[in-house]
This record gives structure tokens, C-alpha cells and sequence, in this order.
């Protein structure tokens, strides 16, 4: 049941990403990582219709997380690209080709392997105040540094460093939203702890990241980096935060790593579909007729 919920919730999210790429790819490139741009894109029916979608997936994967460890939960999530790939084949009517097969065929083969063989068990969530949330501080200081490294390169290294920062975060959201359904649970009042309300800072900052990272290039570049770092960064933090174990004998070690190096392996190669490169039509042009990136076309 976990898997079947999880699954759904990365369709919905696969689904609104492809719609919230089509919204987000037509605003100035001035917007990138400013308020202003979550103000422009809500007045925007396409984009509310995939923050619509994307909400329902993580409310389908809070769900999830409150039956099954992050370790469980964010691997599977991270076949949303899956979706969203079929979602972009059905939009632009061709054919998947071998490569995208294969990519396909890592992904999921990954997923179930590192699943199989790592067998995540035994999470639990930390006190408010246990120094075990410090685990969260170096993901943080990453994902700053990201951002920072970004802003300085072209638009197609902006577009994968905002990406993986926005990636970074959700793997963080993801284990803050356990704890608190965890909280709630254990019929503790989960309004006096800290990490329910830093739930939606975190989902705020997160979405600017992505948002910023789909204004600067297509999906093709923006969203593996997205959908790579999410599971990595919340297995790390589940097991640094939440206590979350895996197998660590030779055979189980060798599949995790042999998993998750599968898993990443198959966005990479799902990330290069021409499905996902192609901007919405109209889309590089302003309204004055003239393209709104110049010449620095990722």
C-alpha cells in the first residue's frame, strides 16, 4: 500500500512539474531567484493547475512517510521524472527510443534494488532539541552553496545547481514531515515543536529554487538535478536525523550503492529526452517580438 501511495504521489508531481516548466519557462530570466517570480506565476491557470497536482503528491507522499521511513518513501518518489517523461511523450506524440527505455529500466530496476537489498527499517523521530537536527545544518550549508555557485555560471549550470538545491531541501522537508506526523502519533502536541512550522519555510524556499531553475532552462536540464538529489540528500538525513538503519554487511552495502549509482545513472539518461528540452511554443519570446534570453540559450 505504501508503494502504490508513493507511486501516485510521484505521478502527480511528475505531472505538475511538466506543467508548472511550461508556466515557469515563459518569465523573464530578471525573475531568477526573486519573490517576484512565485507573484507573476499565481496569476498563471497552467501553473496553479501543476502547484494543484504537486501539492496532491506530497500530500500522498506525507502519507506515505507517516507509514514508511524517508529511506522508503523518497527513492520512489524519485520516479516522478518517469511520469513526467511519459506526460511530455504524450504532449509531443513520438516514440521512446532505446536509450529512454534503458534510462527507464535503471530508474526503477535502481529503486527496487536498492530497496531489496537495504532493507530501510527502524526510523523513529528525535526530541525538538536532540543535537541529532545538526545533521540538517551541512544539507543546508550545501544547498546555499549551490545556489551561490550557480548564480555565477551560465544558465544551464544555474539551471542544474538551483535544481539540486531545491533537491536538497525537499530530502530535508521529507524527513521534517515524518517527524511531525510521527509527533502527531504519538498524540504529542505537535504545534509546540519547531519542526512543524519549519515545514513549510523550507517547502517555500524549495519551490522558489525550482521555479528559478525552470525560468532558466528546460526540463531536460533542470529537473534530473531535482529528482537525483531529493532521495540522495533523504536517505542521508534519515539516517543522520531520524536513526533510519540499512543493511551494511558486503552484499547489502554493494546493492545500496549499485541502487542508488542505477538510479541516478537512469535520470541522467532520462534527463537528456528531446521531450524534456523542448520550451513551450512561443515561449523564448517577449512580447515585444524578441527572444528573452539573447543569445545564451541553454
Amino acid at each position: 500500500m505504501v508503494i502504490a501511495i508513493t507511486l501516485a504521489g510521484a505521478c502527480l508531481l511528475g505531472l505538475g512539474f511538466v506543467a508548472q516548466q511550461h508556466a515557469a519557462y515563459r518569465e523573464p530570466l530578471e525573475e531568477i531567484l526573486h519573490p517576484r517570480l512565485l507573484l507573476r506565476l499565481i496569476r498563471m491557470p497552467l501553473w496553479l493547475g501543476g502547484i494543484g497536482l504537486m501539492f496532491c503528491g506530497q500530500i500522498l507522499g506525507a502519507i506515505a512517510l507517516g507509514q514508511a521511513d524517508v529511506s522508503v518513501v523518497t527513492p520512489l518518489l524519485a520516479t516522478n521524472l518517469l511520469f513526467a517523461l511519459t506526460a511530455a511523450h504524450v504532449i509531443y506524440k513520438e516514440q521512446f527510443g532505446r536509450l529512454l527505455q534503458l534510462g527507464a529500466v535503471l530508474v526503477s530496476g535502481g529503486v527496487a534494488l536498492f530497496l531489496i537489498a537495504g532493507q530501510p527499517h527502524g526510523g523513529d523521530h528525535p526530541s525538538p532539541t536532540s543535537p541529532q537536527w545538526l545533521a540538517a545544518v551541512p544539507a543546508i550549508i550545501l544547498a546555499a552553496g549551490l545556489v551561490a555557485f550557480g548564480m555565477r555560471r551560465s544558465l544551464k549550470i544555474k539551471a542544474m545547481s538551483l535544481a539540486a538545491a531545491a533537491g536538497v531541501l525537499y530530502g530535508f522537508q521529507d524527513v521534517l514531515t515524518r517527524s511531525s506526523l510521527l509527533t502527531l502519533e504519538d498524540g504529542l502536541n505537535v504545534f509546540a515543536t519547531w519542526q512543524l512550522y519549519m515545514v513549510p519555510c523550507v517547502a517555500v524556499v524549495g519551490l522558489l529554487l525550482n521555479q528559478s531553475a525552470f525560468d532558466a532552462a528546460p526540463l531536460q536540464i533542470s529537473l534530473p538535478a531535482t529528482t537525483a538529489a531529493e532521495p540522495i540528500s533523504g536517505i542521508v538525513l534519515g539516517v543522520a536525523i531520524s536513526s533510519e538503519r540499512l543493511r551494511v554487511d558486503p552484499v547489502g552495502l554493494a546493492g545500496v550503492v549499485a541502487g542508488l549509482i542505477a538510479m541516478v545513472a537512469g535520470i541522467a539518461i532520462l534527463g537528456r529526452s528531446p521531450f524534456l528540452a523542448k520550451p513551450p511554443e512561443g515561449s523564448l519570446q517577449r512580447p515585444d517580438g524578441g527572444d528573452r534570453r539573447g543569445g545564451d540559450v541553454p
